[in-house]
């Protein structure tokens, strides 16, 4: 009996010092992740923390923290580049702004303090003052356009368009301004007519926005072309496209970024406000649809549109 006792107590004991040994252990675990992560934390270096560890629990709480440290650096590169955009888009606006209201300024004190203006430059300078005046005002409502439709205001009530009509209506309207900038213009609408779901003012405006873009930056290529054709997606697609010097493959991605400066980029399509591109993108989204970008230069630039059939 007291030989049981013994091996009894002797193993208890034993017991008792591998848990204390255990709990030492992880005690000094525990204190390690408490440094290394005020370490990361204070100097918001991109480490991780170690999760070769024989303690199961101790290897679920590292990967919950590592996951956590990555889901924080992504946050904050997030809000870094959000940031410096902000930063250029208020740089941008304000020369955007500066630009045209100078030219108002100038012609302005120069009708208030010289007397030896002729009727016909007094004429031409109220002219000048009028454009640059109407300018800005396109200006400000691009910006509050974008401000809406981000800020999800705004609902779009989406009905069956008839998007063939659409488009031929559309360029009937370019065909004039086409044509005299020596612009051969090339369409592709099938007989039957397609209809899609989506807003036709929106459609309207992003029709507008391609086919001045591709005029405008496109015109070196001497051709416009429109595509409209059904795909096996339950889907219509619409292809705006040119031959013209196209986009850098580099710049591609960030065509419809807001205020997007590139100087040879299409997304200036309001005088420089590099909003265009990023309304329509927003606008064709707001529907339900999706944008694409295609460049070759002096081969293709296409904006791919897909919207859904109906």
């Amino acid at each position: 009996m007291i030989i049981l006792l013994a091996i009894l107590t002797g193993v208890l004991i034993l017991v008792i010092v591998l848990l204390a040994l255990k709990l030492n252990k992880r005690s000094r675990q525990l204190a390690y992740i408490h440094q290394k992560l005020g370490g990361i934390l204070e100097e918001g270096t991109y480490e991780r923390l170690l999760v070769f560890n024989s303690d199961a629990q101790i290897r679920l709480l590292l990967r919950d923290i590592n996951e956590l440290l990555d889901y924080a650096h992504r946050t904050g590169a997030r809000y870094a580049n959000q940031e410096k955009e902000i930063r250029n888009m208020l740089s941008n606006i304000s020369h955007d702004l500066k630009t045209p209201l100078t030219v108002v300024m100038g012609y302005s004190e120069t009708l208030l303090h010289s007397t030896s203006l002729t009727d016909q430059e007094r004429e031409i300078m109220i002219s000048k003052i009028q454009d640059k005046a109407q300018e800005v005002l396109r200006l400000i409502h691009s910006f509050f356009d974008l401000a809406k439709l981000e800020s999800g205001d705004t609902e779009l009530a989406l009905n069956r368009i008839n998007l063939s009509e659409l488009c031929r209506v559309k360029m009937l309207s370019f065909y004039e301004m086409l044509t005299n900038q020596g612009l051969q213009v090339e369409l592709s609408i099938p007989e039957s007519d397609l209809f899609v779901t989506g807003n036709e003012d929106a459609l309207d405006r992003v029709l507008d926005n391609l086919i001045t873009n591709a005029m405008r930056y496109g015109a070196d290529g001497k051709v416009l072309g429109l595509l409209l054709e059904p795909t096996n997606h339950g889907e219509v697609m619409l292809q705006i496209w040119d031959k013209g010097k196209g986009i850098p493959e580099k710049e591609q991605d960030r065509v419809f970024e807001r205020m997007y400066t590139l100087e040879d980029s299409r997304n200036r399509l309001y005088h420089g406000s590099g909003l265009g591109l990023t309304i329509t993108k927003r606008l064709v989204e707001r529907m339900g649809g999706r944008i694409e970008l295609r460049s070759v230069p002096y081969e293709r630039t296409s904006f791919k549109i897909s919207l859904t059939s109906r």
